[in-house]
């Protein structure tokens, strides 16, 4: 069993780096803010963020369950129109369309 300095220097090591790599990007970002970089990853990173949550969600879908596939479409569809509706809430349109699935898979 390693000491008490030895576990508080682990402790503190750790502390630190997650502390930096937590702080870095936000004092980074005050003077990006302006970059056309930052302004196009900001538009494009949320749709790419949902589009990988999508792909990776149905192709679990398809690979476990091929029956509750044809209900997988209806969902997408209720998270896009939903998101779309609502003025682009992502936890509501992804929990819309989440509660569909999981209602139509487990009532029909």
């Amino acid at each position: 069993m390693p000491n008490t300095p030895y576990l508080l220097a682990v402790l503190a090591i750790s502390f630190t780096i997650t502390l930096a790599l937590r702080a870095v990007p936000f004092a980074v970002l005050g003077r990006l803010r302006d970059s056309a970089v930052v302004r196009s990853l900001a538009v494009w990173m949320p749709v790419g963020i949902l589009a990988v949550l999508a792909v990776t969600a149905l192709h679990g879908t398809v690979t476990t369950d091929p029956g509750g596939t044809r209900y997988a479409p209806l969902a997408v569809a209720v998270t896009a129109a939903v998101h779309l509706a609502f003025g682009r809430r992502t936890i509501l349109s992804v929990g819309a369309g989440t509660a569909v699935y999981v209602l139509l898979l487990n009532t029909l």
